[in-house]
């Protein structure tokens, strides 16, 4: 590799540069004096062989100072650092040179220097993980969570870095800028299948936690499977789901009839029509084919949670985590044992992080206090959310269901007229990319169904043919 650039160095030193994505792969602080002069630390070394490893640094601060790079100019520079003698001299340079035919094959001995660095890495990661136990007396899950980060971290070194310099990031913010322009009325994130939903938030977003918050039997559930669905069915994008009240198989049943437009209720009670076996069995057989993967183990800490998303997207590439719902996580560390508040900020504290780690869209359930039902016909706020204000502060964004209250109706706020299928607005009361506002919407409550207020009907194609 090292011959390689001494042939080609402008457009080697590039590629390199490009390629090795975290700066301290690249640049290290001089702290250690010895036979090579003053070395920088060696705790993150792309190359084995220190002397390799001057030989490089000289070359890159070369290519920095805008001077020419060959044999003579390198030699040059590693003497005038007192290096020349200790990386072998004008021979060992010569002889790099000699090894390699051409500077073509620079991509293929850069992945294999790469590959033996990621194993070196892995090797004391994995003696730091075998370590830390004997020397630590913290909570197991807390050290299981930290040793499967660091191997995670690992995995993903190629693609990306930590730190990225202004220049990158102006770069970035230029293209999504023009992407945005150019994509001709498509959402930006991840369409949820409501129109009024997305116009007003453009998609879910990677890395954004995202909260649906309502009062028990407000249908909570009902509209995240329906999110589920039409993202997975319409845009066959893998969603994770962490299911932590209901049975996986509960779920997929109250999915079939919803799709199907069936009533579920009467199927408890024995009253199914013969007619409506075809369509369930179409509808099922649709629903199979759904990259959907459902985890319904329960009382998950938030640990073995952020453990089970990083695999299950590593696994199947989910690219949307829903998980219903947070008040039934648990956290195992000590601090928190008493305090339910910092239960919950934790909680929610890891859902967040785990959004950022995985750079998906994290769809979390809540539960709303009871004061909200002191005042009929009051919104619901922020303040209303459950147990602790750490969900409101993490939350990228917080969509509040409740039932649009009727004058002319009765004690429950809805006409009579509208039992089948009820008013219901989903209050936007925070966003940090965008604005807020209600988002009108109706629930089919014999099919445990949501629609968009302003589009009642139905598309043919999640409706099976009778025939």
């Amino acid at each position: 590799m090292l011959g390689c650039l001494l042939l080609d160095p402008n457009d080697g030193l590039q590629y390199c540069r490009e390629h090795l994505r975290t700066p301290r792969q690249l640049h290290r602080p001089k702290t250690e004096s010895g036979r090579y002069g003053t070395l920088r630390d060696s705790s993150t070394t792309f190359f084995y062989e220190l002397k390799h490893q001057v030989i490089f640094e000289a070359m890159l601060e070369m290519n920095e100072a805008r001077q020419g790079i060959d044999l003579i100019t390198l030699k040059q520079t590693l003497s005038d650092n007192n290096q020349l003698e200790a990386v072998g001299g004008v021979a060992y340079l010569s002889t790099l040179i000699d090894w390699v035919p051409s500077a073509a094959n620079l991509e293929y001995y850069f992945n294999i220097v790469w590959d033996k660095y990621l194993l070196r890495k892995t090797v004391r990661t994995c003696t730091e993980i075998v370590r830390e136990p004997y020397e630590h007396a913290g909570e197991v899950e807390r050290l299981i969570d930290e040793a499967e980060s660091r191997i995670q971290k690992i995995s993903e070194e190629r693609a990306g870095e930590a730190s990225r310099t202004m220049k990158d990031l102006v770069t970035n913010a230029i293209n999504r800028i023009e992407a945005y322009h150019n994509r001709s009325g498509a959402y930006s994130g991840i369409a949820t299948g409501y129109q009024d939903w997305d116009d007003l938030t453009d998609g879910l977003h990677g890395g954004e936690m995202v909260v649906i918050a309502a009062r028990p039997s407000m249908g909570k559930t009902s509209l995240a499977m329906n999110v589920v669905e039409n993202v997975t069915l319409k845009e066959n994008i893998p969603v994770g789901v962490f299911s932590l009240e209901m049975t996986a198989e509960a779920l997929v049943t109250r999915m079939i009839f919803s799709h199907a437009r069936l009533n579920f209720a009467e199927l408890r009670r024995g009253f199914m029509n013969e007619r409506d076996f075809p369509r369930i069995s179409e509808t099922a057989g649709k629903i199979s084919k759904a990259p959907i993967f459902i985890d319904d183990t329960p009382g998950l800490s938030i640990l073995q949670l952020r453990a089970k998303a990083r695999r299950m997207h590593s696994q199947h590439g989910v690219k949307l985590i829903v998980i219903d719902y947070l008040q039934l996580l648990h956290s195992t560390t000590r601090r928190s044992m008493d305090n339910r508040q910092q239960e919950v900020a934790e909680i929610s504290s890891g859902i967040k992080s785990l959004a950022k780690e995985l750079d998906v869209p994290g769809s979390v359930l809540c539960q709303l206090n009871r004061e909200m039902e002191r005042e009929k016909n009051r919104k619901p706020r922020l303040s209303d959310l459950r147990e602790s204000g750490a969900i409101e502060q993490d939350a990228d964004f917080v969509g509040l269901l409740y039932r649009v209250f009727n004058e002319d109706a009765g004690d429950d706020g809805q006409a009579p007229d509208e039992s089948e299928g009820m008013s219901v607005n989903l209050l936007v009361a925070k966003q940090r990319n965008g604005p807020t506002g209600d988002v009108a919407m109706t629930f089919l409550k014999n099919y445990t169904r949501f629609e968009s207020a302003s589009n009642r009907g139905v598309d043919p194609e999640d409706v099976p043919n009778d025939e």
